[in-house]
């Protein structure tokens, strides 16, 4: 593995489909800078819910528009007022259009880099620039329930966590602007039957063929 070498991977997946976890993961395997596209979004809310703007496109444009990603990151992000929130914002296509820009910028000033959401390889990734290698992860809502609802600490009903993550999976795959769809090269990861170890093995033997 040629550590200068460039290469960018993309992650999609449902809600809470272990994407997060293996992403972390392999960035911090193969040393590549983890981009978190769903926390623009979240952010993009919890902004929203704050400020309760009278026009939503203009007051992100200007909170984004000197944004670095560092940002973000540091914030907690993960609260279901924000959850159920940033599913209705995510649809809106002159959002998606301000915060795509923004990832763009960011993955181009990067050669190494691990994206993560729900459009990065049909969309954000598609082409300049284009991605190495697409990951698409799958879980059972069971399970994919269990483990929000241990992120959110339990402080809402599991019951309410499954019908949330439910109804943003179907918006997810129903939006008319950049749904979520798996691209015909995606290599399918089903984090329900895999161990991390499994995962992160699975995905490294598919990326050390071209790292």
């Amino acid at each position: 593995m040629k550590k200068n070498k460039k290469l960018i991977i993309a992650c999609d997946g449902e809600s809470a489909s272990g994407k997060s976890t293996a992403s972390k993961l392999v960035s911090r395997k193969y040393n590549l800078m983890l981009v978190n596209s769903g926390l623009f979004y979240r952010y993009a809310s919890r902004l929203i819910l704050k400020h309760n703007p009278k026009k939503i496109v203009p007051f992100i444009k200007k909170k984004f528009r000197n944004l670095t990603y560092k940002t973000i990151s540091r914030e907690n992000l993960h609260s279901e007022e924000i959850s159920n929130h940033v599913a209705f914002l995510a649809k809106n296509k002159k959002v998606r259009e301000i915060v795509n820009r923004l990832q763009k910028r960011i993955i181009r000033s990067n050669k190494r880099i691990c994206v993560e959401g729900r459009d990065i390889a049909s969309k954000v990734l598609a082409k300049n620039p284009k991605y190495d290698l697409a990951f698409y992860f799958q879980c059972n809502l069971n399970t994919s329930s269990y483990r929000r609802w241990l992120e959110l600490k339990k402080k809402v009903s599991l019951k309410e966590v499954k019908k949330s993550l439910k109804k943003r999976t179907q918006m997810d795959k129903k939006r008319k602007n950049s749904p979520l769809i798996k691209v015909k090269n995606a290599i399918v990861i089903r984090t329900d039957r895999l161990t991390k170890k499994q995962v992160l093995s699975k995905m490294s033997n598919h990326i050390d063929k071209i790292a």
